[in-house]
C-alpha cells in the first residue's frame, strides 16, 4: 500500500480539490447531538470527529428507500433509466467502508444489480480514522479497520494525516494533489502506532464471536429472546440505521388507466408483513419470531462472507426501547455456558 501525508492546514485544500472526481458529500452536524452526511458547500463544517451518523452512508448513497425499476404502458414494459451524479464521500469510517463490503458481495454478485452497480461505480470513498464512543463494538467484530474497500483512508496525525491510498482511483487523486502532499517520516509512524494502540484499547463494550454458529444453534429456545422481545416495540427503527440490512419489498403502483410503475422499496424484518406469503401463511407470526430472527440474521457466521454486523452502535443508540445489541448476544452467550 502507498502512504503520503496532507499536512493539517491543507486539509480545507485537500476536500475543495476532491470536487474534481465528484460533488463532496461528508459528515455534518444537524441539531445538538445528531450527524448527517449531506453535500458539502462549506469545507470548514465538515466533522472530522463525528461519532456516527444516523443513517448510513450505505442506506443514503447505494441503497435507495424507494426506487421505480419498469414502468407499463398497455402491453408494453420500459426499464427505468437511472441518472446518477459523481459523488466523492469524504469521511467514511472503517465500520461503514466494511459494511459497504458486505452489500457489495450481495449485489455485485451475479445476478447483478444494475442500479446499486452504477451507483457504487460512480462513488469515490475518502475513509477516516475515529475514536470509540459508548455504542462501539466493531473491534469485536473485526470491522475496525479496513483493509480495502477505499480510495483513500485518512489518519489523524499530531500536524496532519496519513492518508493509505487503497486503489487507482486513489493513486489518480494523490497524483493531482502532489503539490499538498508530503511524504511519511518516522516520527509520523510512531505517532501512529501510539494513536492505534491508544484508539483499540478505548473500546468498551465486547463480544466473543468465536463459536457465534454453535452457540446460536443451541439457543433458540433461549428466555433472552423472549425477554427483550417483550421489551421490544417492534418498530423497524434498528433496522432502518443498520448498514447492512438490504431487505426490500416490490409492489406496483398505478398511474392511470393503461399505466403502472414497478417499484421497489426498504423493508424491514421487524414488520409483521414481511414474514407474510401467499395463501396467508406468515413464517414469523409474532414479535419474537421477529427479533430472535434479526440477531441471526445479523449474527450468524457465514464460513465465506463471515458476520453481517460490523459494531458500528446505530441500532443500539437509535433504539427507542434501549435494547443494546451486544447485551443480548453476551447474555444469551452467558446462558450457554452458565455464566
Amino acid at each position: 500500500m502507498h502512504y503520503k501525508k496532507l499536512p493539517k492546514e491543507f486539509l480545507e485544500e485537500f476536500i475543495n480539490r476532491l470536487r474534481k472526481w465528484g460533488e463532496v458529500h461528508a459528515p455534518q452536524k444537524k441539531g445538538k447531538n445528531t450527524y448527517f452526511f449531506s453535500r458539502l458547500d462549506d469545507p470548514s463544517k465538515v466533522q472530522i470527529d463525528y461519532t456516527r451518523t444516523v443513517i448510513p452512508p450505505t442506506k443514503k448513497y447505494v441503497l435507495r428507500p424507494v426506487e421505480p425499476l419498469m414502468l407499463f404502458h398497455g402491453d408494453r414494459a420500459e426499464e427505468h433509466t437511472l441518472r446518477t451524479t459523481k459523488l466523492v464521500l469524504f469521511g467514511v469510517h472503517a465500520c461503514d467502508i466494511n459494511a459497504l463490503k458486505i452489500l457489495d458481495r450481495v449485489y455485485l454478485s451475479e445476478p447483478r444489480d444494475p442500479y446499486y452497480e452504477i451507483r457504487r461505480k460512480n462513488i469515490v470513498i475518502i475513509g477516516i480514522s475515529c475514536m470509540p464512543d459508548d455504542y462501539c463494538f466493531c473491534k469485536s467484530m473485526g470491522t475496525d479497520y479496513a483493509m480495502s474497500g477505499f480510495d483513500l483512508f485518512l489518519h489523524e496525525l499530531r500536524d496532519g494525516y496519513l492518508i493509505r491510498v487503497g486503489s487507482p482511483m486513489g493513486h489518480e487523486i494523490t497524483w493531482n494533489i502532489s503539490d499538498i502532499l508530503e511524504e511519511v517520516s518516522e516520527e509520523d509512524i510512531e505517532y501512529l502506532k501510539k494513536f492505534e494502540k491508544q484508539r483499540l484499547s478505548s473500546f468498551k463494550r465486547h463480544v466473543d464471536i468465536s463459536a457465534m454458529p454453535d452457540i446460536l444453534d443451541l439457543a433458540y429456545n433461549s428466555r433472552v429472546w423472549e425477554r427483550y422481545s417483550e421489551r421490544c416495540l417492534g418498530c423497524g427503527n434498528c433496522t432502518l440505521v443498520c448498514p447492512t440490512c438490504r431487505c426490500f419489498e416490490t409492489y406496483d403502483v398505478w398511474l392511470s388507466v393503461n399505466t403502472s410503475m414497478r417499484v421497489r422499496r426498504y423493508d424491514s424484518c421487524f414488520m409483521v408483513s414481511h414474514g407474510l406469503v401467499a395463501g396467508g401463511h406468515n413464517f414469523r407470526p409474532t414479535r419474537l419470531d421477529r427479533f430472535r430472527h434479526r440477531y441471526y440474521c445479523k449474527s450468524y457466521f457465514d464460513p465465506i462472507h463471515g458476520i453481517n454486523c460490523v459494531g458500528c452502535g446505530r441500532c443500539d443508540e437509535f433504539c427507542p426501547a434501549g435494547i443494546k445489541h451486544i447485551e443480548v448476544l453476551n447474555e444469551v452467550i452467558g446462558e450457554i455456558y452458565g455464566r
